[in-house]
Order: structure tokens, then C-alpha cells, then sequence
């Protein structure tokens, strides 16, 4: 433990801002709990010549937008932005888990509540908490952990697990099962629940009898948030745990892969007979649509190149549940990518990595402390190397395969515009035979569409739709004229001999094989226009953005997938989080928790203890700013526990100091599948991958199913905590460092 003193006195609380640190601690994290968006009206003259003029600079495009007034309604928007008379128009700013923390530590540096002491060491480090070094060690770790998942390798092992399951349903789901434990201890939850969510939600919907995909997809969270406990290296709330107290990793692993293990094993029966014990959940049998054997000896695609799957993207946005999108979800799953190179190289840079880093850390008692990103930064920067390299040598392939992909996404959208523009004709026809124009809609005005209509419609068309709409306005489609006229060519009289009937017939052939030519022509140089209209669009410094983003994808397909896919969003969260818990330091509301845990380890004892902290740290994944503020918050108290002990010169057991760290380990990691998306970062990211596979779960439903899976799990992990500091650890010493 460091030897750093924190002030104990709890009559700091009495102060008014010390009350508001604690009202505006709690608040913070009711945001993060509930995050919602707050209405801000600013004045249309301001936006719209603002708008103007980065249009005028060219910084953004000319294009039909959608502004909202000030009662919530939509405002008809033209070509160049220019909208309807409106006295405000209504913006919506963000409060959520990045932005609520950051405005939190804004208002107490406002009202002196907090200084320049708390924020440094709430970002550089104090009590050997170091923020900073955190960050920099989970990122660099989680990208070489996210290539490999980029590289498909997780994809192509679930696959060869599903063929193993075979059709039998609870073997299948013990294979899964394992496979997720065994694959997220090594490398962590987050490529499990990038990948594996996904796959999950594939696999079930080509299932003909898996009616609800609940039992897999819990499950695949509960058991990757139950393998990350195992290694410092796979959660970072590990490492804030190991470094407040100066855990060994190779100690806080051996103390807590029994605990792990043992859950693990006798969670799966519960998940299986009591949790999940239904056949339409887990089918006895599991019956899959069979992949067509064109389809079979197909080359996978690679998902991380843009456009590459050509129109399919088009068709799982408009319907996930067509025979079409029930096909390439089973092409997702039985012919799976896989780059063996990629992920060959990932594994071994992997395994050296946390080897190194394990050793290291190890003998770092005699050679002195090092941090432990001098060897992950070094790792990731080896992979990100290797990422790009492999991207420049396969630069020809994976732009010729993007290219072709968004041609055909732009041909489907122009020829999508076109039937409904031949619709709208149709439909005008058919009103003007049977009575011209209604009373309602008068010649020259435009015919009234409610909200709902439009909501319709701009979820139906994208962005680039739009501006092809306005392009393509003065656009004539002859063909349909064309088309009208071959439904009238003269049908041959039955009086006629049958020579004068056979040579109309040809006649009559050739007539409509030139019309049809005609039209098929017509409707390629529509096409063509249209396409052509939206890549004449001005450039813009918004279109360059994207033009340059699309570039390094199709470059560099896996780099920009790893990327995009890193929790970047956890350095400012963690950060102000760690401010957050130094103002309740400074304040005395530390302090005054740790006395409240010493009076409760003093009458409950070592059972006391691990019950105790197992049920805090769960119920505060929830409520006090996911798992990552819960781990800060309670290392503190725990911190300052220690040290109301050192001054009063009395000692903490080494039985009960352990007992209640690992009780903690266990609470803020499997307290990620409790009742809350936002008890962790990653339970956001499952929740947002599942939706974009169609797939929406509810905050009641989460919290109904998650209940009995987490209680399940903490009684087995801490009885067998309660076993374990009973065998090997003594309550007549002090505690030591391990």
C-alpha cells in the first residue's frame, strides 16, 4: 500500500459544498443511468446564417435538411436550406455518460468545491491509483485483442463450435457456452460481446425453432462478464483494483480463477434446467436452414471492407426478416472470413504480450515497479504496423471489392427511386380517369403529409437519397411512356386465316422486343443521369472528410475497423470519474463511508465482509456510474479503511482485508449482468449491437432475466471466496501485499 495520507475528518460534510459534491455526485450518476437529451432553442436567424454560412464556404453541402420548430414539428426544407418563417429553432444536447461526468466536474471547479489537487490526482494518480497509465494500458491491450477479433478469427471458432453442437440443442449450448468462458478469459469481454453478440443474433434467426434468441444471447453476456474476472488484463476495473492495491497479477489471478471456475461450472446447469428451461428457448433439437451449395464454395467476405456485401447492406436495413436477409445472415454463419495470417499474428503478439506483461509484473518486487504499458504500447504499435502493411499489399483487391459493392448500393437506390417515381405517375393517372383532382388538393398545391408520413419516408431514403431526389427532379422518364404504349399493340382477330395470324405474331414479337429494348435503355440512361447528377455535387470540406474516411477503409479495412470499434468513450468517462471520487475524498464523504464499512466488518466479521462488499459493489455497478466508478469509489474507501486503522495503530486480518478486495472483484464484474445496461460500458455496447441485428431488449426485460443469473452467480462465487480465505489466509496477522 502507498504510504500517502488522506485527511479522515468527516466534519468537512458539514460544509454546504461538500453537500453539494455529494448531491451532484449522485446526480451524475442518475444521468448516466437514465441518459436523455435537453432541448435547446436558439434563434433561427443565428442557425440559419450560420448554416449559410459554412455553405457559402463550402464546409458542408447544399442539401435538402430537415429543421424542427419550436413545438416539435418538422419544417419544409428546400435544396438550399432554406426553410419556413420560425422564431427558434430546437436543438438536443447529449446527457449521457461521457457528458454528464465532464459537466460535473466543470460546475464544482466553478463553485471552489474542487481544485487543481483534485483534478490532477484524479487524472495523473494518487494512492496508487493511476488513472492515466490505466487508460493507456487497456486501450493498447484492447486493440490488439479487437484485431484479432477484426481478423475473423472469433467468427470462423464459433463456427467450427456450432458444427461441433451439431443439431443437438443442450449440447450446443454447453459448447458455447465454454467457448465464450474460455476464448473472454484470455482476451477479455469486449471482442466477445463485439463478435459473439452478433454471431448469436445470426445463428438464431436462421433457426426455425428457436422462437425467442433470450436464453443464448444472456447467456453469452453473463459468461463473458464471468471470464473477465479471471485476468487483470481483461477488465478495467481490474487494473484499478490491482493497482490500488498493489496486487500482483499473477496473485490476483490465483486467487480468483477458483471462485471463477467454480461459478462458471455450476452456473451452466442453472442457466440450463432452471433459468432457460424451456424448449422454445433451448430447443432439444435445433433445426438450421440449409445454405444452398452455390453459396457453399463462395468466397467469404470480408465484413470490415466497406459496401462489401453490395446491395444485401440495403436489404438488412429495409427488412431483417426477408428471405434474402435469412440467407446472408446463414452465409454470415456457415461461411464465415477468416484472415489466417491476421490472426496468427494477433494470437502470438497476444500471448507474448500478457506472458511479458505477467512475468514482468511478477518480478517488478525485486527490479523496481514498471508501468505496465511500456510493453502493451510497444505490442499494439507491432500490430498496428502489421495492420497496415497487410492493408497497402491487398489495397488493389479490397478497393476493387468496396467499389463494386457501392456501385451496386447506388444503382439499387437510383432504380428504388425510380419505381416509386413510376408509382407516383401511375398513381396520378389513375386519379385524373376517375374524376381528375379532388376538392381537397387543389391544381398547384402540394398534397398534405402528417408527421408521420415523413418520418416514413426519410427512415425509407438516406441522406444521399435525398440529394438524388433534388438532382433528379427535372428528370423525364420516357420509358414509362414507352411501356404504356406496348400494353395497346392490337391483338390479332381468331376470323383471320392462320398464315395472316402466324406473320402478325412475329410482327407483333419484334414490335415488343424493340419496345422493350427501348425501355430497358431509357431506364439506363435515367439511371445513369441520376447517378451521375449526385457525383457532380460540389465539393465540400464535409464531402472531403468522408471522401478521405471511405479511403482508409478501403485501404485500410482492418485498421479502420479496430478503431472504430475501440472504447475510446471509457478515457473521458474514467477520467471525470476519477475527479468525481477525489471530490468525495477531499470532502469527507470517503471518510465517512469507510468508518460506516469498518463499524459493519466489526459486527458481521469475515462473512459479514465478503456478503457486505459483494452486495454494495453489484447494487453501485448500477447506480454509481457503471462498474468503472464503483471500482474507484470503493478502492478509495477500502484506501481510507486501511488507514483509519494505521493511525488508530490497530490492525486489519489478512483474512478480512482479502476477503473484502476479492469480494469486490467479484461484485464489479459480474455486476455488469444485473439490472442496468449502464452497470458497464460493455453492457451499452451488447445492447447496441443486438438492436442494429434487429434484435431490442428492454430495460424491464434485461433487469427481469439478468436478476436471477446474478444472484445465482454471487452466492456460488462468494461461498466459494468464503472456503477459500478460510483455507488460505489467517486472522490472527496483518494483512500483506498478496
Amino acid at each position: 500500500m502507498s504510504n500517502s495520507s488522506t485527511s479522515l475528518d468527516v466534519n468537512d460534510i458539514r460544509s454546504w459544498r461538500s453537500i453539494v459534491t455529494l448531491i451532484v455526485f449522485v446526480l451524475t450518476n442518475l444521468v448516466v443511468l437514465f441518459p436523455f437529451h435537453v432541448p435547446i432553442y436558439v434563434p433561427a436567424p443565428i442557425v440559419r446564417g450560420v448554416a449559410a454560412t459554412l455553405r457559402r464556404f463550402r464546409v458542408i453541402p447544399a442539401r435538402k435538411i430537415a429543421i424542427t420548430d419550436s413545438q416539435g414539428g418538422r419544417t419544409a426544407a428546400s435544396q438550399d436550406g432554406k426553410a419556413r418563417k420560425t422564431a427558434f429553432i430546437k436543438m438536443r444536447f447529449p446527457m449521457n455518460f461521457i457528458t454528464a461526468p465532464l459537466i460535473a466536474d466543470l460546475f464544482l471547479l466553478a463553485i471552489l468545491a474542487i481544485g487543481r489537487q483534485e483534478v490532477y490526482d484524479g487524472t495523473v494518480g494518487s494512492n496508487d491509483i493511476l488513472p492515466i497509465d490505466i487508460m493507456v494500458f487497456f486501450l493498447t491491450l484492447a486493440y490488439i485483442a479487437i484485431s484479432i477479433d477484426a481478423s475473423g478469427l472469433i467468427r470462423y471458432l464459433a463456427f467450427r463450435v456450432l458444427t461441433w453442437g451439431g443439431e443437438v440443442g443442450h449440447r450446443l449450448f454447453f459448447y458455447l457456452y465454454a467457448f465464450f468462458f474460455a476464448l473472454g478469459s484470455f482476451i477479455g469481454n469486449d471482442p466477445i460481446i463485439l463478435s459473439g453478440t452478433a454471431f448469436l443474433a445470426y445463428m438464431t434467426r436462421v433457426s426455425s425453432n428457436i422462437e425467442h434468441p433470450r436464453a443464448w444471447i444472456h447467456t453469452q453476456f453473463a459468461v463473458a462478464n464471468v471470464a473477465s474476472a479471471i485476468l487483470v488484463t481483461s477488465n478495467p476495473t481490474n487494473l484499478v483494483l490491482a493497482g490500488a492495491f498493489n496486487v500482483k497479477f499473477i496473485d490476483y489471478t490465483a486467487n480468483m480463477v477458483v471462485p471463477v471456475v467454480i461459478t462458471a461450472l455450476l452456473l451452466f446447469p442453472c442457466l440450463l434446467y432452471f433459468v432457460f428451461a424451456h424448449e422454445r428457448l433451448i430447443p432439444l433439437k435445433i433445426t438450421m436452414h440449409e445454405l444452398p451449395e452455390g453459396i457453399k464454395d463462395k468466397k467469404p467476405i470480408n465484413p470490415n471492407i466497406p459496401n462489401a456485401r453490395g446491395n444485401a447492406e440495403e436489404v438488412d436495413s429495409v427488412d431483417a426478416n426477408g428471405e434474402q436477409q435469412q440467407l446472408l445472415s446463414l452465409e454470415e454463419i456457415m461461411n464465415p472470413f477468416v484472415d489466417k495470417w491476421e490472426a496468427i499474428v494477433g494470437a502470438v503478439i497476444m500471448t507474448a504480450t500478457l506472458i511479458t506483461v505477467l512475468v514482468v509484473n511478477a518480478a517488478s518486487q525485486t527490479s523496481g515497479e514498471r508501468p505496465a504499458y511500456w510493453i502493451t504500447l510497444p505490442a499494439a504499435f507491432v500490430m498496428f504496423c502489421w495492420d497496415v502493411g497487410s492493408g497497402w499489399v491487398h489495397r488493389h483487391e479490397t478497393r476493387t471489392i468496396a467499389r463494386r459493392g457501392r456501385a451496386e448500393i447506388e444503382t439499387a437506390r437510383a432504380e428504388r427511386l425510380l419505381r416509386e417515381h413510376e408509382a407516383r405517375e401511375e398513381a396520378s393517372s389513375s386519379q385524373e380517369k376517375h374524376g381528375g383532382i379532388t376538392d381537397d388538393t387543389k391544381e398547384g398545391d402540394a398534397p398534405l403529409t402528417t408527421v408521420n408520413d415523413r418520418s416514413r419516408e426519410d427512415t425509407s431514403a438516406s441522406r444521399s437519397e435525398e440529394d438524388i431526389v433534388e438532382r433528379g427532379k427535372d428528370i423525364e422518364l420516357n420509358h414509362m411512356h414507352a411501356s404504356k404504349d406496348s400494353h395497346h399493340l392490337e391483338k390479332p382477330t381468331e376470323n383471320r386465316n392462320c398464315g395472316i395470324l402466324g406473320s402478325q405474331s412475329e410482327a407483333l414479337e419484334q414490335d415488343a422486343k424493340h419496345d422493350s429494348t427501348d425501355v430497358e435503355q431509357a431506364r439506363r440512361r435515367e439511371l445513369q443521369r441520376i447517378l451521375q447528377a449526385k457525383r457532380e455535387e460540389p465539393r465540400t470540406l464535409v464531402s472531403i472528410t468522408e471522401d478521405c474516411y471511405l479511403w482508409c477503409q478501403e485501404t485500410f479495412p482492418t485498421v479502420s475497423a479496430v478503431l472504430a470499434h475501440l472504447p475510446f468513450a471509457l478515457v473521458p468517462f474514467a477520467l471525470c470519474m476519477f475527479v468525481l471520487v477525489e471530490a468525495l475524498v477531499t470532502k469527507g464523504w470517503v471518510p465517512v463511508f469507510a468508518y460506516g464499512w469498518d463499524h459493519w466488518v466489526n459486527k458481521t466479521g469475515t462473512i459479514g465482509a465478503i456478503g457486505g462488499m459483494a452486495f454494495l459493489s453489484v447494487i453501485l455497478c448500477n447506480f454509481a456510474g457503471t462498474n468503472i466508478g464503483t471500482t474507484i469509489l470503493l478502492s478509495r474507501v477500502i484506501q481510507a479503511w486501511e488507514q483509519i486503522h494505521r493511525n488508530n495503530n490497530t490492525i486489519i486480518t489478512d483474512r478480512d482485508f482479502w476477503a473484502t478486495v476479492y469480494a469486490m472483484a467479484l461484485g464489479v464484474n459480474y455486476g455488469a449482468f444485473s439490472t442496468a445496461f449502464s452497470a458497464s460500458l460493455a453492457g451499452l455496447l451488447w445492447r447496441d449491437i443486438l438492436a442494429r441485428k434487429h434484435i431490442h431488449v428492454r430495460r424491464l426485460e434485461f433487469a427481469r432475466v439478468n436478476l436471477p443469473i446474478i444472484v445465482i452467480a454471487m452466492v456460488i462465487g462468494c461461498t466459494t471466496l468464503v472456503g477459500e480465505v478460510y483455507i488460505y489466509r489467517h486472522d490472527d496477522r496483518p494483512y500483506s501485499t498478496s
